[in-house]
């Protein structure tokens, strides 16, 4: 996702006065600024970062609505619709198909190991923000079994 693509939807949604949307595309253009500036990358903010951003976003939303309560119902949609807005806007993730078929294919000597730490740490280098860790260790168990 581009930064620029992020400002100019923001924009568009506070001209269309949708709160909710520009509240969580502001979040994810704030939040993006400031990983750039830590990165010292002021100027030009990559759409890895970007990325890094939505994904880092959609999991703290996510996280937010597993632990609120039942019975705070409207909190629960508030978090919901915005977890649906940064949903828009994530990366697409890999499969577990696709995850294993990458696996097998491209770390070949490393799963003939059998040694998960070994796999994990070649292959999650190399898949970091294109799949779920989740699925990426569920994989990997699978095939060192």
């Amino acid at each position: 996702m581009e930064f620029k693509t992020l400002q100019s939807d923001m924009i568009a949604a506070m001209k269309a006065k949708d709160k909710v949307r520009k509240d969580a595309i502001s979040s994810l253009v704030s939040a993006a600024k400031k990983v750039a500036i830590d990165e010292g990358v002021r100027e030009d903010i990559t759409e890895e970062i970007v990325n890094r951003v939505i994904l880092k976003e959609l999991k703290t939303v996510k996280e937010q609505i597993d632990s609120c309560p039942a019975e705070r119902a409207e909190l629960k949609a508030e978090y919901q619709a915005r977890y649906d807005i940064i949903n828009e806007y994530a990366p697409k993730m890999l499969s577990a198909e696709e995850v294993e078929t990458l696996i097998t294919e491209k770390f070949a000597d490393v799963v003939a190991t059998k040694n998960k730490g070994q796999i994990m740490k070649q292959v999650m280098a190399e898949l970091k923000g294109k799949a779920d860790g989740k699925v990426i260790n569920q994989v990997v168990t699978k095939l060192c079994q």
